[in-house]
């Protein structure tokens, strides 16, 4: 494998090919990556896997769980299905090109992970592979919830990075129409001065508890061009740029 390749990000365990991806590797997606979190998941399902990074930091996370990872472009797919096959966690993650709405999983999953396309109704990219990448129409959340409750397990996760507005109507959508109850919330900074641009929500699926939900903030950057030191604890187990051994 040609590591360096300059369409490659290097991981600390793992290569990720970008060329002709969809959507590049971004915040958004390694820091659900990193972020999304289950006691002890053996089956994990991503939907919307693009270049298969989130899928690939779950592997990692997880050395046991057995990942499915789903994706509606055709070139995406391959893509992905490439980066599997070049990590050390091949044998554990397998792509599948399909649209989520059409899959019919092998098994019940412990956790289900998307960084799923946010725009809606907004005005489209003319480049209509990217275009699909990240526009939706509101039936595409209440898909994705029905879906998730029909092939999770009692008492898995649903994990999602949204803007605050469509985070807002997708957990209140999931509370009117399904016994999923929000228990953890992560509110995404860029400075600490700054409104959340994204959260992280975790969506449990059964009995509704009493007085669990969790509530955090993340700040991204310390100062202009200076990374936050919990961001940096945070991807210091994936990213090359942040060593262990050094606090900076």
């Amino acid at each position: 494998m040609d590591t360096e390749s300059p369409s490659l990000f290097k991981f600390k365990q793992f290569y990720v090919e970008q060329d002709n991806a969809t959507m590049k590797i971004n915040t958004d997606g390694v820091l659900l990556g990193a972020l999304a979190d289950h006691p002890s998941p053996r089956r994990i399902l991503d939907i919307g896997s693009g270049t298969g990074v989130i899928a690939l930091m779950m592997a990692q996370r997880f050395p046991f769980a057995i990942i499915d990872a789903l994706e509606k472009d055709e070139l995406a797919a391959r893509l992905s299905d490439k980066n599997f096959k070049n990590s050390s966690f091949s044998d554990r993650i397998r792509a599948h090109y399909t649209l989520f709405q059409q899959f019919n999983p092998p098994n019940f999953y412990d956790l289900i992970v998307s960084n799923p396309p946010f725009f809606v109704n907004a005005l489209k990219n003319p480049n209509e592979r990217k275009s699909g990448a990240r526009h939706t129409d509101e039936p595409f959340y209440q898909e994705l919830i029905g879906k998730a409750q029909k092939w999770l397990q009692v008492g898995g996760h649903l994990q999602l990075v949204l803007p605050p507005i469509i985070s807002a109507r997708v957990c209140e959508y999931a509370k009117q129409t399904t016994d999923f109850q929000l228990i953890k919330t992560i509110y995404i900074k860029s400075f600490s001065e700054d409104d959340p641009f994204r959260q992280i929500v975790c969506l449990r699926k059964g009995n509704r508890l009493q007085n669990i939900q969790d509530i955090s903030s993340l700040t991204i950057y310390e100062e202009r061009g200076v990374y936050s030191q919990d961001y940096k604890d945070l991807l210091n187990p994936f990213f090359v740029i942040f060593n262990s051994d050094k606090r900076r």
